[in-house]
């Protein structure tokens, strides 16, 4: 029988789930920052770029090394480390005087965070031996980091109302510190007893890679296939293809391919790629639908967003108990059934219905994808060897990094071909208004502003349909794609998602 976790791994859990639920506030907290931010540090527009984006990028880096070495050196030291390095990078970005000091401390913050994903959910894998009880604490330690991201801009509106910008910062240090003294007494520590030694060179090359891949894909997404992020992506796929070739090489490699031979990770990772594909790219065309097309204001918008947000919980909290009476991976292929539905939903949007019919369509989407999140990253960290769950779980976070990228470049592009092939830019509207309408949705409504009625109106009437007519397409394309992934899951995962009712219990060091 497989050891069941008492009463103090639970609160152990509790610690953990502290800084995954810092990590996802501190992505949402700093977009109601910018307005006083930039008022005080006057950034350039390339500097703004750099303060937003830096900390991702260095995140999704660091993530593959960060899991290697937490591997190497002791999973909960990793943890503790990062956590001093996040808790004095918040300090350091709170008091920067300028953007270039802030720059290279949300940069240190994104290597410190990338310390923090990998060493938690490896953490949650060395703590729970009982299948069912790890499927549990997955579960409950994703639903931190939901939450972080809802009460991100409620917790930053509530200290920017009364402090300064670099307030919102700040609140990474008292969670740090309460890790860093429950940490050693809760927290157990286990590392590989022969890890080898840490090739600098693949951790250089993944870096590279990873980076460059995830730059271009972002630019191609925000800005269209440009020279510059074109050559950056085609430099991150070489780099990874070199990486792959030295890891093949080595008898210590950063990242173990032979992970892949195990039929449940290779399955459950490529899963939730799919999925994790479609989510953030449709789910940016349908908040912009909702400003843009449905004319809410933004806080209007963010409220319409709670129940998809507690529609994503509900999902998380409901699936450990399905999967204990139905086969896991039938309650991740029937969830995605309901996720296809509900993309599919999105095809009806348009002048006749309002928001709340996209809010059914998200809300479907949300909680048909639950399971799959859940379980699916169970059985990458529950399939991995022991001694390389550090790696396991950050190839899981690293690849949902790229999935996320790519839906976006992916789905922004297709959003866009069909939005300038349909809008018709009616006469009256001037040459250079009229080119800036067909670009996107927002430029139009920026050039409409310009100009009076019935011109303005006529613009931006045409623009909206043509933007509807756009997630239209989107919508089709999305939910075939997890329509495919629930066939996957059926074929695929749901012989591989047995979890054995016995596994070998972790040695603590």
């Amino acid at each position: 029988m497989s050891i069941r976790a008492g009463r103090r791994e639970w609160i152990g859990l509790a610690v953990l789930i502290l800084p995954t639920l810092l990590l996802s506030i501190d992505v949402t907290v700093l977009h109601l920052a910018v307005p006083k931010l930039s008022a005080d540090l006057r950034p350039s527009a390339s500097q703004l770029l750099w303060i937003n984006d830096v900390y991702g990028f260095l995140i999704a880096g660091f993530l593959i090394t960060m899991g290697a070495i937490g591997d190497r050196i002791g999973r909960r030291r990793l943890l503790l480390i990062g956590a001093t390095a996040f808790a004095l990078a918040s300090v350091l970005a709170a008091y920067a005087p300028d953007a270039g000091l802030l720059i290279a401390a949300r940069g240190l913050l994104g290597i410190a965070g990338a310390t923090l994903m990998p060493s938690t959910l490896s953490l949650i894998r060395t703590m729970f031996h009982d299948p069912a009880q790890r499927t549990v604490a997955i579960s409950l330690w994703m639903t931190g980091f939901t939450g972080g991201m809802v009460i991100g801009p409620l917790v930053g509106g509530v200290l920017l109302e009364s402090f300064w910008w670099g307030s919102v910062f700040l609140l990474g240090v008292p969670v740090m510190v309460v890790l860093l003294v429950a940490g050693p007494l809760l927290l157990p520590e286990y590392r590989d007893p022969n890890p080898g030694r840490l090739d600098l060179v693949s951790v250089a090359l993944s870096l590279a890679a990873v980076i460059s891949a995830i730059y271009g894909i972002k630019e191609i997404a925000a800005y269209g296939p440009g020279t510059a992020p074109v050559l950056a992506l085609a430099a991150g796929l070489a780099l990874g293809a070199v990486f792959v070739r030295r890891q093949r090489r080595l008898a210590d490699p950063l990242l173990d391919l032979k992970l892949f031979a195990e039929r449940r990770f290779s399955s459950a990772l490529g899963t939730l790629m799919l999925v994790i594909l479609v989510g953030p790219g449709v789910m940016l065309l349908t908040a912009q639908y909702m400003q843009l097309v449905a004319g809410l204001t933004p806080l209007q918008a963010g409220l319409w967003t709670l129940p998809q947000t507690a529609a994503v919980v509900l999902g998380f909290m409901v699936s450990p108990a399905l999967a204990r009476r139905i086969r896991p991976g039938s309650v991740m292929a029937g969830g995605l059934v309901v996720a296809a539905v509900g993309v599919g939903l999105l095809v009806g949007a348009g002048s006749g219905s309002g928001p709340a019919f996209v809010v059914v369509a998200q809300v479907l989407f949300f909680v048909g994808a639950s399971p799959l999140l859940v379980l699916g990253t169970d059985l990458v960290v529950g399939s991995a060897p022991p001694e390389r769950a550090g790696a396991a779980s950050a190839l899981s976070e690293t690849v949902q990094e790229f999935g996320g990228a790519l839906g976006l470049a992916v789905f922004g592009s297709i959003a866009a071909a069909v939005y300038r092939a349909q809008v018709v830019v009616p006469e009256g509207v001037p040459a250079g208004l009229g080119e800036s309408a067909r670009d996107t949705l927002g430029a139009a409504a920026d050039a409409a502003a310009r100009l009076s009625d019935p011109a303005a109106t006529a613009l931006l009437t045409a623009a909206r349909a043509a933007f509807t007519d756009a997630l239209q397409v989107t919508a089709v394309v999305g939910a075939v794609i997890v329509a495919l992934t629930a066939v996957l899951a059926a074929v695929i995962l749901r012989p591989v998602a047995e979890t054995p009712e016995t596994e070998k219990a972790d040695v603590p060091v």
